[in-house]
């Protein structure tokens, strides 16, 4: 007869979460290039897999800007950059999703 205990099957039940998750979403990167010397990352945004190029680049704008708290609190972003602080993403820096590199435009977003 099979014994399980409570904590394996708690333990298959997350690494089959972690496993699920990590094919519903990716990662893209937020590079600040407009006022800087030279490009760098400030985040790494976790975004939904199944959304466009153009999409994805909207969410990760979206989720670092500071609205009413620093966008490095919020959920989805892991914070890249040294020191306490940093910009909110705006025109003129890019998004990385996968090997393609956006640039934020005026309206929307153009590869380069």
């Amino acid at each position: 007869m099979e014994q399980t205990c409570g904590d394996c099957v708690v333990n298959k039940k997350e690494a089959l979460y972690r496993n699920l998750k990590s094919t519903l979403s990716e990662k893209v990167a937020v590079i600040h290039s407009a006022f800087e010397d030279a490009p760098t990352t400030v985040a790494l945004v976790e975004v939904d897999a199944s959304l466009s190029a153009e999409d994805k680049c909207e969410k990760a704008f979206m989720l670092t800007n500071s609205i009413n708290d620093g966008w490095w609190n919020n959920e989805g972003v892991t914070k890249m950059f040294g020191g306490a602080t940093c910009r909110s993403t705006a025109t003129g820096d890019m998004v990385l999703v996968g090997t393609d590199k956006y640039k934020c435009d005026h309206v929307g977003w153009v590869k380069v």
